[in-house]
């Protein structure tokens, strides 16, 4: 019954830092950017977009398809370090579990 309790309060701590870590994840915030910087994106490591910045020369009609396409560019960029913030964060945290290979747990 002893190791039964010891595993529930190990659970519960757990859980308890995995409410931390999506706190902190909110807060992280990310940056990508494309074209030498003429569009940036900011996003939070959970994936929420906080801005874009377009600079001034790329809002013409001529220019429409180069920045969509530095859009995406830009938020691809801020989301692939969203997720390595992501799984940074995880490895802190299941450090001593022994999880299978590509194991998610809720984030």
């Amino acid at each position: 019954m002893m190791d039964f309790m010891g595993l529930m309060k190990q659970a519960q701590q757990m859980q308890a830092k995995m409410a931390e870590a999506q706190l902190e994840l909110e807060q992280t915030v990310v940056e990508g950017e494309a074209g030498g910087g003429m569009v940036r994106v900011t996003l939070t490591a959970k994936g929420g977009m906080k801005s874009i910045s377009i600079d001034p020369s790329l809002l013409t009609p001529d220019e429409r398809e180069i920045l969509q396409d530095l859009i995406l560019t830009a938020h691809m960029q801020a989301r692939a370090k969203a997720e390595e913030a992501m799984a940074e964060k995880m490895k802190a945290l299941t450090g001593g579990l022994p999880l299978p290979p590509g194991f998610k747990l809720p984030f």
